[in-house]
């Protein structure tokens, strides 16, 4: 039987077909091995990726086009930057005589020898962590402006107040908020840098510099806290959201020098909640700042800024439900202690969001209410039926009976719970992914569903060797943990589609 919403989509296919998709298809795991492997048989059918770990092709073809019209670029790399001031900081990031600051055109960049490979690493690394590359639509832009492209592509513009569109539909699910305190990034890990700054200089001042990580965070916050806390000891991670005697333990071994904490409402991927009342309670006797990411369920499935210093977001999910927009926001409590000073230390970490992506944001978060319905309501069923089969051992969602009374504690409602669930299966993980016609790569929180094996797109240098894998295992991860982000497909056709590759 062929499903009419799931056809099988190649290798290397945008999800959506947008220029500006966030997301390709990756539909083998033999696919999978090969992109993290950068394998020249897997990476020449890519035409994207997600924008902070794949340079974007009309960034790509912008840098290539300084490169060709300038003597002194020839022979070297040239990546493209958010802004003048991320070019900067990454020219210092990098300290090395063979780095330049590049400026052309309304366009900035850094560029070093083509044959470092060390430097290019980093660089590659820096602009990832803190969302630091070009946009696609910024790039595009400069391309139709130097004649390069006859025009851009068609989107879905916002015809109004597209900044304004942006804070009515997000206030409201910040309780106390005012425009004041919204901030918007050009991606969700800009947002958690610019608030672990801002925190980090603020509680510097007052000899406290440790931070402490309260679960296994997205990949780049867990970057952020190893490599710009001040020394090794400064970096507390606590991967066990429910062990609070070891959470309690750390403040009172350390809470006078606690700078703050970081946790996610859920955790990506396994969707645990930690008791947030109590978590900011010890952070506020102790004199720590708590920064919140809901990004996995969407701050408007959640009300937590009354309990944190900072609220920080993806708005690429959800909010940006077509799967094209690049996005994020950092809020700041009104009534945190230190909201003067966050407010006006948070904007200048902040890069930000190129016109276009603001536009393209506004045109789709009106929708954003009934997507999270529909996705809502789906999700329950999916986790029915995945939970009842033989074939499927573990089961992962926002009501897990491990994580049900924490997450009710800041749900907006009993209902309200995003569109992902994580799962594993009892057959070899190749055999369920290689069959499974749902689409398969990385984001959620479109409105297509989603699915990837997590662990191998976001932790393939432990997936990938035995001592890693215990690794994963001794923290209670298994390597083959599979995402599924539900769209707004019938739900029936996702279950059919799981059902058919779990035969």
């Amino acid at each position: 039987m062929t499903l009419s919403a799931f056809q099988p989509l190649p290798l290397g296919q945008r999800i959506p077909a947008s220029e500006h998709a966030v997301s390709c298809s990756l539909p083998t795991m033999a696919d999978v091995h090969g992109y993290e492997q950068k394998d020249p048989n897997t990476t020449r059918h890519l035409t994207s990726g997600y924008p902070r770990f794949v340079v974007h092709p009309l960034a790509r073809e912008l840098a290539g086009h300084f490169i060709a019209q300038s003597p002194g670029l020839r022979g070297r790399h040239l990546w493209l930057a958010s802004s003048e001031g991320m070019a900067a900081a990454l020219a210092a990031h990098l300290k090395s005589d063979g780095v330049a600051v590049f400026s052309a055109d309304g366009v900035h960049g850094v560029s070093h020898r083509a044959d470092d490979a060390e430097l290019a690493s980093r660089a590659k690394l820096f602009l990832q962590h803190l969302g630091g590359f070009i946009s696609s639509r910024e790039a595009e832009d400069a391309l139709v402006r130097l004649g390069l492209r006859a025009h851009a592509e068609p989107d879905e513009g916002f015809p109004g107040d597209a900044r304004g569109e942006v804070d009515r539909v997000l206030l409201p699910s910040l309780t106390g908020a005012d425009p004041r305190d919204l901030f918007l990034a050009n991606s969700g890990m800009n947002a958690v840098y610019a608030a672990f700054r801002a925190i980090s200089e603020l509680q510097a001042a007052r000899g406290r510099t440790i931070w402490i990580q309260v679960g296994w965070l997205y990949l780049d916050s867990i970057a952020l806290l190893k490599k710009f806390t001040g020394a090794p000891g400064d970096y507390l991670p606590l991967l066990d959201v429910f062990d609070h005697t070891a959470i309690e333990a750390a403040f009172a071994a350390h809470g006078s020098r606690i700078a703050g904490v970081i946790s996610e409402l859920p955790t990506n991927p396994l969707i645990q909640t930690p008791d947030v009342p109590r978590l900011s309670a010890l952070c506020r006797s102790h004199g720590a700042r708590l920064i919140l990411d809901p990004s996995v369920v969407s701050v408007l499935s959640v009300d937590v800024l009354p309990h944190a210093d900072v609220v920080v977001g993806s708005l690429t999910k959800y909010t940006a439900s077509n799967g094209d927009v690049m996005a994020g926001f950092a809020a700041v409590n009104p009534a945190g202690p230190d909201a003067h000073e966050l407010r006006r230390r948070i904007p200048a970490a902040l890069e930000p969001v190129y016109p276009r992506d603001v536009s393209a944001l506004a045109a789709q978060i009106g929708r954003t209410g009934s997507i999270l319905a529909r996705v809502s309501g789906s999700l329950p069923r999916v986790v029915e039926f995945l939970r009842g089969h033989p074939g499927v051992l573990e089961v992962f969602w926002t009501q897990h009976p491990k994580s049900r009374a924490n997450y009710l504690r800041i749900a907006r409602s009993p209902e309200a719970d995003g569109a992902m669930i994580s799962f594993t299966v009892r057959s070899p993980l190749d055999r369920f992914y290689d069959r499974l016609r749902l689409p398969k790569g990385p984001s959620f929180g479109m409105r297509t569903t989603l699915i990837c094996p997590f662990m191998y797109l976001a932790h393939y240098d432990l997936v990938s060797t035995p001592g890693g894998r215990a690794e994963l295992h001794r923290l209670g991860i298994d390597p083959d943990l599979l995402r599924l982000s539900i769209g707004t497909e019938p739900t029936e056709e996702i279950i059919a589609a799981l059902s058919e590759a779990l035969a």
